[in-house]
């Protein structure tokens, strides 16, 4: 989950770490091609409800993809953040 400043900032910061990521991606993979099919979507959190909401999804998805069998086992989690209290310097609370 991002929040930008402004539309601008999101599709800016979308463009160029998609773009890092799919050269990261296809040079460790000897490949070539997109790896993504279409745009990002994006979408408004106007409740705290909804917010928990995503943040259960998004915190729920390797255990989904059999990735881990536990969501502590998954370092790259906000859960450590959000449940466990853990500081993560990637992490900027939200209002």
């Amino acid at each position: 989950m991002i929040t930008p400043k402004d539309k601008a900032h999101l599709s800016k910061f979308m463009q160029t770490m998609a773009n890092r990521y799919v050269r990261y991606f296809n040079a460790t993979r000897n490949r070539s091609g997109t790896i993504w099919e279409g745009r990002f979507k994006s979408c408004l959190v106007d409740s705290d409800q909804y917010l928990f909401t995503l943040y259960k999804y998004i915190e729920m998805n390797p255990i989904k993809a059999s990735m881990v069998e536990s969501i502590a086992d998954y370092p790259w989690s906000s859960y450590h953040h959000n449940a466990l209290g853990k500081t993560d310097k990637l992490i900027t609370e939200h209002k």
